[in-house]
């Protein structure tokens, strides 16, 4: 055997395996396309029945969508009827309400007056001291009892 012989077994074994790796290879890879082809098909199989469903519940959404906006419209409007109810009602017997609760207060604070001696708000400050209302009260007792005549005791 020459040289070239044996290379040209050689060649023809590297080809052989070469085309045995490359047999392989194909094989594999068409396994793998039959196994995506499957799995597509089941897929869109399935996804047919589920964009129908989600189709069907947008509808039924849009559907409680408007029947919301409806309502709360109506909302709004029954707000601002009860608003202009509220100013028509503050407007028209506020005042009235307000002085007759004014009236009512005076009324009774002028009652309860004639009763109640008035009580002075302040202290009053003798030679460096205060006083506390109920002893001033008692010196300016005495001092009206001092100040009247025989007369004004009679009676």
């Amino acid at each position: 055997m020459s040289g070239g012989e044996v290379a040209g077994i050689l060649v023809a074994v590297f080809w052989a395996i070469l085309v045995s790796f490359l047999a392989v290879a194909l094989a594999r890879l068409a396994q793998t396309l039959r196994a995506t082809t499957k799995l597509v098909a089941d897929v869109t199989e399935q996804a047919v029945p589920l964009l129908a469903d989600a189709s069907t519940a947008v509808r039924s959404a849009q559907t409680q969508i408007d029947r919301v906006d409806a309502i709360a419209s109506d909302v709004q409007e029954v707000t601002s009827n009860a608003s202009a109810l509220s100013t028509t009602v503050a407007s028209t017997f506020g005042g009235p309400l307000v002085k007759v609760a004014a009236f009512g207060y005076g009324v009774r604070r002028a009652i309860g007056r004639k009763d109640v001696p008035a009580k002075p708000s302040r202290r009053t400050v003798i030679v460096g001291r205060t006083l506390s209302s109920a002893r001033r009260s008692r010196r300016a007792e005495r001092a009206d009892r001092t100040d009247r005549t025989p007369r004004d005791k009679k009676d």
